[in-house]
């Protein structure tokens, strides 16, 4: 089973706790509420599941709770304006006689560098071939040649499994396929643009959350079972291939509530996305490579051989390093994708929309190299859940990238993100379903309040704060990281913190920069913790696996403490 290390809990080491001023661990860890509120003068909503989040997990989750229960999706945006939506990689899943279950295992198992829990991996891994083929069933194009289903190859893997629709659209078809089957299910309702501020809880029982409305305002969403899918947390990096509204809500309010959180200095970063100055970071599936591009430096020397017996192929964090060492050893900006040796014609075919992104940047694949540059992309850490997606809250689940479920390990294997959404998210959404049918407790508003006092400090531009947090995450707590930049960055931002976390926003963008400035200071807590390098997380003044590393950190708020177990 996916545990944490059980030596006991300590304290974490927290510069505000060790601050002259005390008040900064008030405002970081006493703050339960983004907003002050009644509920007595608050619009009530009543739902036997809620789901906070529309990409893959959510959705997924959405419809299996939908089977026996009344379900409330929310999303912060539209409903195709998710991670999953702007996915290009495919689906891992062994559907070919010559590949296996037991070596997409062993992959998984290989590139999570030694945290991967192999009791979850079995489980997913072996759901993979079903869950692929009800998505087909639902109307998923999948892509195929001569009536069988078209297998690309990605890094990390050993064979060729990565199924996609489309080329490089499978997210936005696994997204769309979703949202036609949760909207012809009369038990599921979506609220679009739809802030969730906070999870409401009593005694440590979710029971739903504090939402934010454009044309409603204030509502408090009162649930049997409460579903976590609120997705990635990129734009706390400034390169980045996730939408702008990655702002890591989802886990920060869990945190707030009392959630136990698992591996936060864990982010996945891909080594490719389009570097154009002034642009903004567009993917370039792992795919490309997949197919045969090669990664040339800026003399076009084709450099990953030097990094990597598996060249292209390694996994993204070995890949991702070698293109930041080549760019420094080079005095670039960027490394270059070669796609020549795809071919023109096959290219755009296979990625009709990297293709149309090349095009509306003049860049011609039959003749021009792409220029490249690494991104953070995936939060491998996030909620700690149990094998059924349980977290450690009561009537509180967890799905798709808000969760850690230990089938990535320190590292996520090149499209298991969208399996692991699949599996979890109908897994959450039956669970969820049952433990709502099963409690005995009337479904009733309670009785709640918050106060935040008002404060007296300066306010800080808050524009300003999220570009330099964003900036100084990648600069400092990015790709290559080291214990005096972390202690440097997590000074920075516990003195914003004492200008951000003591005020009382009433906007999104108020919201989402406290959500960003306290997610960015637990994992630079954590990556300052982990003195060593393993999977994703590398550390320059300790560059080698520590075997007594080979535990997950949990770290928790529990009356107004911050513990790490």
């Amino acid at each position: 089973m996916h545990a944490a290390n059980d030596a006991g809990s300590i304290p974490l080491f927290c510069p505000w706790r060790r601050s002259k001023n005390d008040g900064m661990e008030k405002q970081f860890l006493q703050r339960r509420y983004l907003l002050s509120f009644d509920s007595r003068s608050i619009g009530h909503i009543f739902t036997d599941v809620l789901v906070i989040g529309a990409g893959a997990a959510g959705l997924r989750a959405a419809v299996a709770a939908a089977d026996t229960m009344h379900v409330l999706v929310l999303t912060k945006g539209s409903i195709t304006n998710s991670n999953t939506y702007d996915a290009q990689g495919g689906i891992a899943a062994v559907v070919d006689a010559a590949d296996s279950v037991e070596a997409h295992i062993q992959d998984t198992i290989s590139c999570g560098a030694g945290l991967g829990d192999e009791e979850v991996i079995r489980h997913v891994v072996g759901q993979a071939p079903a869950a692929v083929e009800e998505m087909i069933q639902w109307g998923l194009p999948v892509d195929r040649e001569n009536g069988k289903i078209s297998l690309g190859r990605e890094g990390g893997h050993s064979a060729n499994r990565i199924i996609h629709a489309e080329g490089d659209a499978t997210g936005k078809h696994l997204a769309l396929t979703l949202i036609q089957h949760a909207k012809a299910n009369a038990n599921v309702k979506v609220y679009e643009n739809c802030f969730v501020l906070d999870l409401l809880t009593e005694d440590d029982v979710v029971l739903g959350a504090l939402t934010y409305h454009a044309r409603y305002g204030l509502q408090m969403m009162w649930a049997r079972q409460t579903i976590l899918a609120g997705g990635g947390s990129g734009m706390l990096w400034r390169e980045t291939s996730n939408p702008p509204n990655a702002t890591a809500d989802a886990l920060v309010m869990a945190f707030r509530a009392g959630a136990a959180m698992e591996d936060m200095e864990m982010m996945q970063f891909h080594p490719t996305t389009l570097y154009v100055a002034g642009a903004t970071r567009a993917l370039i599936s792992e795919a490309v490579r997949g197919e045969g591009a090669h990664l040339l430096d800026r003399n076009g020397y084709r450099f990953m051989a030097d990094y990597s017996p598996a060249g292209e192929l390694a996994p993204r964090d070995l890949v991702s390093r070698a293109i930041m060492a080549q760019m420094v050893k080079t005095n670039a900006t960027h490394v270059l994708l070669d796609v020549r040796p795809i071919g023109a014609e096959r290219f755009r075919k296979r990625f009709p929309q990297i293709s149309k992104l090349c095009s509306d940047f003049d860049i011609d694949v039959a003749t021009d190299l792409i220029p490249v540059h690494p991104a953070a992309h995936y939060m491998v850490g996030g909620v700690k859940v149990d094998s059924q997606g349980r977290t450690s809250l009561s009537g509180l689940w967890a799905c798709g990238e808000a969760s850690c479920t230990g089938l990535h390990g320190a590292n996520r294997l090149a499209s298991n993100s969208l399996l692991e959404a699949l599996v979890y998210g109908k897994e959450c959404g039956l669970g969820a379903a049952q433990a709502a049918a099963e409690g005995n407790s009337k479904l009733t508003a309670r009785l709640l309040i918050s106060t935040t006092p008002k404060s007296d400090r300066t306010g800080l531009d808050l524009t300003d704060i999220r570009n330099s947090l964003r900036s100084l995450m990648w600069r400092n707590v990015g790709i290559m990281r080291k214990g005096e930049r972390l202690a440097e960055t997590r000074d920075i931002f516990n003195f914003w913190g004492r200008y951000v976390m003591d005020k009382e926003f009433f906007d999104p963008a108020g919201w989402e920069i406290q959500n960003m400035l306290t997610a960015s200071l637990l994992i630079v807590e954590c990556a300052f913790n982990r003195t060593e390098t393993r999977g994703v997380h590398f550390r320059e003044d300790f560059p080698d696996p520590d075997e007594a590393w080979i535990r997950h950190q949990v770290i928790q708020r529990s009356e107004s403490q911050l513990i790490m177990k």
